[in-house]
Parts: structure tokens; C-alpha cells; sequence
């Protein structure tokens, strides 16, 4: 009794943790261990870096915050993720509190490089408590930990986990619960004399003339003594008599051949050798790992990339055929809420509103649901598996010809699911231009969003036809947009960086994580999510345009007219008709122009937008369901009886969209990274030129060929 009340008090007193740890230590995977669906995502204040956050749960109901912090190797900031890091542990972030207990995860299989990290944290003085994450990985290669001794060496807690099967979570939730105090021992690491002395005597400097506590003027001092650019990026902090002192230091230590950048890496390395010898022991050696083996083959210059094509391929083969069912369950669903509307509301514009605007709308986007979750998941599974890394180093051959790197290529995979993600990835690219220009291409990537797009105008107008025997034509349709897009981003990056954002090119070093086993729990929570998003976006936004697109579509109202006709003097219907003739040379007629209009916002609000302005076009005749599908394979011009929807029209739309920036949300999230409307307006600009273009020239080439018809 007496421990469950001191564990009590010490999680109350306990409100502010953070999680740190090297990238691929599986600290996301913990974090979601710990906090489970308590979690919400935003920004930190004044920068542009996610932050996550999540509530931890203790065993007496008790609560604490825990905040998620970006991966880093070391507290050396080179990227505006790793400057966030080091500043919330400095206590230099405004309005955002220092941690009062750290947790650093570590990669129990790599100990040696990632007790640098924790080095640098024990450093600072905090409350640390080391997990000692994917250990089961460890003894796989061999490698027994002493962990008691570990703990004797650093002086803090050190708790074995294996946050993918949630091994050792509650023992660490019990030593978060009861650690409140500083433990680690003083430092233990020494550096050559003439550098500690002169350290120490700028230590006491800055602590005299700008009141730096111990561990914040000791982190300045190192900084400031090893890199010449420190003291230019500090030029505005510290007083100019500081910084002359800090420069005759320099000289003195170039003067004694002291190596200034590399001098308190190996102190540090030194120390960490030390430890790890003590206390680790090698049971057997591998000859060849099994993840050495299998990437012998995943990252071949040629078969790797075959690969890479194959299981892209693989992806949306099966996404096509196994979202058919729960779509046709959706819709049907849709139907039938449609059919119980009519039979409830009284004829008349309430219930054209409610079944031709607000049903039709959300049922026209929300029928893709099942195929936007199938793409998460193998994107889920992909990256849990460490394939994506695998991705990345291949991709880095090609990504280098352009003039950047194999990590630019992360963002632009993240971009498949959003370009958002996709954008506020790019805070791990040193280099200012290379992140630009990655963020400039980075919406060229086809995102879940253009997803139900594609995917309506495939199954209308894509023969359902089989290519060698066993590849559809729908899923090599698909796979062509997304390849598109690919190779659109490479060419306007590769432009960008001959002309407008010139720098060297960029060397990539890049860890490749060894392969684990999915953890189904992190997928299915990332679907969960991504699923929420959707769904709230259709009873949000696209709900709100598809009632305003109603009463658009549906006024002013005309007396003895067809429903086609009233669509057509309508207030969207002279709107389409107003920007036809800008859109007539693409092979777009004024109702795919109202579509277009109405998702500037989202792309998916393209489909909406046609499913109700169909449905009100269509609403006389329409006496049983008719899916959308339907109403655009029979669509005709009413002069002269062609169809509205052709082949070769599908194929233009997808490419328009594929291409053109139809995403206010993403012009806005570009404003913010890169603090101006500059950028945003130049890559609206760049990317609907390339949209007319590239699409024109698709339509003309179509017709020359005589793939115009229906």
C-alpha cells in the first residue's frame, strides 16, 4: 500500500516526459505502446515541426503527458526537426515547458552508436530512464546485454522493451512512475586537457555574463569551441567581447593541433567504447545476417528496382480488386438511405437537397473508403517491415541524377498518402534549397485524395480487360498515374535545380534498419486515423460544398424546363459554361469544368460535385439507382448526341489532376513552411501551366491516333 501511494504521488508531480531516441530505434512504436489512441498531433509554437503528444496512463488511473520528440542521432542540430529536439531539452522552445523526465530509446542492437545520444541527454541534468528497445533483435544477432551493469555504468534506470509485442511496457510505465529525480552520474567522459580547460573557462563566462545554468553553457561551450559557424549563427546572442575570446580559443587549440570538430566525438566514443565492452557480451558472430542476405537482392542496382516496380504493381492489383466488395456494400448502403430519404421527406426541394445534394455528394466520395484503407495499409505494412528505407536507397540512383538525394525520396513516399505529410517531411533535409525543392514537387505526387478520382473514372471508362494473363488494365491504369506523377517530380526537381535553386550535390548516408515483422497494431492504428480524417473531411467539407453545389446547381429555378436544362441556366451550370472555352481544348465541357471549380479545395470534391450535379440532371429519369458510374458512361451532349465521357477524356482528367494543385490545403501548409506566399503562388502557378500543357498534349495526341471515341 505504502508503494502504490509513492507511486501515486511521484506520477502526479511527473506532467512533463519526453520521448527521444535515434530514427529506427521503434520509439514511434513505443509511443503508440504507451499512449494508445490518446494522442493528437499539432505544431510547436513559432516553427513549423509536428509536434505529437500523447496521455500515458498509470496503473492508479493517474496521468502524464507524453511528448513524442523528432528522431535524432545526436543534439547537434543539422535540420529543423533535430533543432526542435535539442531546444525543448535546453529549455529554449518558447512557451513550451522542459521535460521534466526523459525517456531515450534505444536500439538494443546497435548500443554502441545510440549511448551517443544519451550521452549528450545525461548531460543535461534531466531525470533519464533508458528503454532498451527491440532487445529480442539483439539476441537474434547474438548480443547479450548486462543490464544491471549498463545501469551501473550510466547511473540511470534501464528498462529491456519490446514495444512491437508490448514486452516490458508495464515495467517501464512503473519506472517512469516512481523516477523524479536526476540520477545519471556526473560525466564520466574526458576531454584532452588543454580543450577542457579552455571548455571550462568559457563554461564560466557564459554562465557569469548571460546566466546559463551548468548544463545549457556547457552544451554553448562545446558548441562554440568546435565549429567556426557556430560563433557566425551566434553572431546576435552573446556580446562581442564573448565571442573575440571564443575565437582566440580557437586559435590556441588550432595552434596545439587539437582536431576542434572531432575531438569531442571521439572523447565520447572513447567512453562509449568502454562501457559497451564491460557490458556486452558477443554469444555467437553470423556469418550473414538474414537482413544482409535479403538486401543483397532488395537493393541490386536492377533487381532492386524491378522489385520496387513489382510490388507497386502487387499494390494497386490488389487494392482494385479487393476493395470491390465493401465499395459495392457502401454504395449500396448509400442507396438505400437515398430510397428511405425519398420515401420520408415530402417532394419537393427538401428532399432534393437531402438526396441529390448531401446523400449523393457524401456517398460519391465515401464509396472509396475501402480502397483509400487498402492503401494505407500496405503503405503501413511496407514501412513497418523497413522496406520504405530500402525504397529510399534505391530510388537515391535515380534521385541523384536529378541533383538530390535519397532523402528527399521519404517525403515524396509520404506524399502518396498526403502531400501535407509529404511537405512537413522535408524538415530532415539539411540542405535549405533541396528541402525547398522537394517541397515544390512534393504535391506532383499522386496523394489518397485523387485516389476516388481515378478510381471512378477507371471503372467507367477502362476496359475490364486482362494483360498477360493475370494484370488487370484497371491497376496498370492506376499504376500509371502514380508513375506519372513520380516521373513529373523528378523532371521539375531535376529543372529547379539547374535554374532556380542551384547547390552542390548532396551526399547521402542513409542506415537501413534491419527487417522486423510488422506490427499489426500500428498499422491498423495509422488506418484508424487516416480513416477518421477521411470520413470528417466528408461530413465536413465535402458535405458543406455538396449543399452548397445543390443550391448552386439548383437556382434560379425555372418554370417547364428539363432538369438537364435547369442544371445547365443554373448558377454553377453558367459558371462551367463561362470557363469552357479555356477548358473545350483539353476535351472538357462545362460540367467537368463545374467539377473542377468545385475541388480547388480537395480533389476528392470531384467526385462529389459530379455525383450531384448528375443526380439533379438526372433526377427525372433516375427512378431506380443509378450509380454514378452509370451516368457518366451515358452522358451525351444534347445537340449533337456524343458522349460526354470518352476513353481518351478519363485518361486527360486523370492526367489533369495528377498534375494541377487542387489543394488549398496544401497551399496552405506550404505558406507555413516556407514563412511567405512566394513559393505557394509560384508552385500553383508552375503546376497548373504543367497540368494545361502536359494535358492538351494528351488530348491532341489522342485524337490524332483516333483514340477519341467512346
Amino acid at each position: 500500500m505504502q508503494g502504490g501511494e509513492m507511486t501515486m504521488l511521484v506520477a502526479e508531480a511527473v506532467r512533463n516526459i519526453a520521448l527521444i531516441g535515434n530514427p529506427n530505434s521503434g520509439k514511434t512504436t513505443l509511443f503508440n505502446a504507451l499512449t494508445g489512441l490518446r494522442q493528437k498531433v499539432g505544431n510547436y509554437p513559432g516553427v513549423t515541426v509536428e509536434k505529437k503528444q500523447g496521455r500515458m496512463i498509470f496503473n492508479d488511473d493517474t496521468e502524464a503527458s507524453l511528448l513524442d520528440l523528432p528522431g535524432t542521432y545526436s543534439l547537434t542540430a543539422n535540420s529543423p526537426d533535430e533543432k526542435v529536439a535539442t531546444d525543448i531539452l535546453l529549455g529554449r522552445l518558447a512557451h513550451t515547458a522542459t521535460p521534466e523526465l526523459v525517456v531515450c530509446v534505444v536500439d538494443a542492437s546497435n548500443l554502441q552508436r545510440n549511448l551517443y545520444l544519451v550521452s549528450q541527454i545525461i548531460d543535461r541534468h534531466l531525470p533519464v530512464i533508458i528503454a532498451l528497445n527491440m532487445i529480442d533483435v539483439a539476441e537474434e544477432e547474438g548480443v547479450s546485454i548486462d543490464v544491471q551493469a549498463l545501469e551501473h555504468e550510466l547511473g540511470v534506470k534501464v528498462v529491456p522493451t519490446v514495444a512491437t509485442k508490448g514486452i516490458g511496457i508495464p515495467e517501464l510505465k512503473h519506472a517512469i512512475a516512481i523516477t523524479h529525480e536526476a540520477t545519471g552520474k556526473a560525466r564520466q567522459w574526458h576531454m584532452p586537457e588543454p580543450f577542457e580547460r579552455e571548455c571550462n573557462e568559457l563554461i564560466g563566462l557564459l554562465q557569469h555574463h548571460h546566466k546559463l545554468s551548468d548544463p545549457v553553457a556547457f552544451h554553448e561551450a562545446i558548441m562554440l569551441l568546435t565549429t567556426n559557424a557556430a560563433v557566425r549563427e551566434h553572431i546576435d546572442r552573446y556580446d562581442p567581447e564573448l565571442l573575440a575570446h571564443v575565437r582566440k580559443d580557437h586559435e590556441r587549440l588550432d595552434f596545439l593541433g587539437i582536431d576542434r570538430q572531432s575531438v569531442i566525438v571521439e572523447s565520447r566514443y572513447q567512453w562509449i567504447n568502454n562501457i559497451c565492452a564491460r557490458c556486452i557480451t558477443q554469444t555467437y558472430q553470423k556469418e550473414m545476417s538474414l537482413s544482409d542476405k535479403i538486401d543483397m537482392v532488395l537493393t541490386h542496382k536492377m533487381w532492386g528496382f524491378a522489385i520496387f516496380i513489382a510490388l507497386m504493381t502487387l499494390m494497386f492489383q490488389t487494392i482494385f480488386s479487393w476493395a470491390t466488395v465493401p465499395m459495392n456494400l457502401i454504395g449500396e448502403g448509400f442507396d438505400w438511405f437515398g430510397r428511405q430519404a425519398t420515401l420520408l421527406i415530402p417532394p419537393g426541394d427538401l428532399q432534393d437537397l437531402i438526396v441529390n445534394g448531401a446523400i449523393a455528394g457524401v456517398a460519391a466520395v465515401v464509396t472509396f473508403l475501402p480502397q483509400i484503407l487498402f492503401l494505407f495499409l500496405f503503405l503501413g505494412l511496407l514501412e513497418d517491415t523497413g522496406y520504405m528505407a530500402r525504397a529510399a536507397f534505391i530510388m537515391d540512383r535515380l534521385m541523384s541524377k536529378v541533383g538530390l538525394h535519397g532523402k528527399s525520396f521519404i517525403p515524396l513516399l509520404s506524399s502518396f498518402a498526403c502531400a501535407i505529410p509529404g511537405i512537413m517531411a522535408t524538415r530532415t533535409i539539411e540542405n535549405p534549397k533541396d528541402r525547398l525543392v522537394t517541397m515544390l514537387v512534393a504535391p506532383l505526387i499522386s496523394c489518397s485524395a485523387r485516389l476516388p478520382v481515378y478510381t471512378l473514372l477507371i471503372a467507367a471508362f477502362i476496359p475490364n480487360k486482362e494483360i498477360l494473363g493475370f494484370l488487370s488494365l484497371a491497376g496498370l491504369t492506376m499504376l500509371s498515374m502514380y508513375l506519372l506523377g513520380l516521373i513529373a517530380a523528378l523532371s521539375m526537381a531535376w529543372l529547379f535545380k539547374k535554374t532556380l535553386l542551384k547547390s552542390a550535390p548532396p551526399i547521402f548516408i542513409m542506415e537501413l534498419p534491419p527487417y522486423r515483422m510488422p506490427s499489426l497494431k500500428a498499422v491498423f492504428l495509422q488506418m484508424w486515423e487516416r480513416s477518421g480524417i477521411f470520413l470528417k473531411r466528408a461530413g465536413t467539407i465535402i458535405l458543406g460544398v455538396s449543399v452548397i453545389l445543390w443550391f448552386l446547381a439548383s437556382y434560379p429555378k425555372l418554370e417547364n424546363v428539363s432538369p438537364a436544362e435547369q442544371l445547365k441556366q443554373s448558377f454553377a451550370g453558367r459558371t462551367g459554361r463561362l470557363i469552357e472555352p479555356l477548358i473545350k481544348p483539353l476535351g472538357f465541357d462545362w460540367k467537368i469544368g463545374i467539377g473542377l471549380v468545385g475541388s480547388i479545395l480537395q480533389r476528392e470534391v470531384f467526385v462529389s460535385t459530379m455525383g450531384t450535379i448528375y443526380n439533379i440532371q438526372n433526377a427525372a429519369d433516375n427512378e431506380g439507382s443509378v450509380s454514378l458510374r452509370q451516368q457518366l458512361q451515358q452522358d451525351r451532349d444534347p445537340v449533337t448526341g456524343t458522349p460526354t465521357f470518352t476513353a481518351l477524356t478519363a485518361i486527360c482528367l486523370m492526367v489533369y489532376y495528377v498534375l494541377a494543385m487542387q489543394c488549398m490545403s496544401t497551399v496552405a501548409v506550404m505558406r507555413r513552411e516556407t514563412n511567405g506566399w512566394k513559393w505557394p503562388l509560384f508552385q500553383i502557378g508552375y503546376m497548373t501551366a504543367l497540368a494545361y500543357s502536359v494535358t492538351f498534349i494528351v488530348y491532341r495526341a489522342g485524337l490524332a491516333i483516333g483514340f477519341g471515341g467512346a
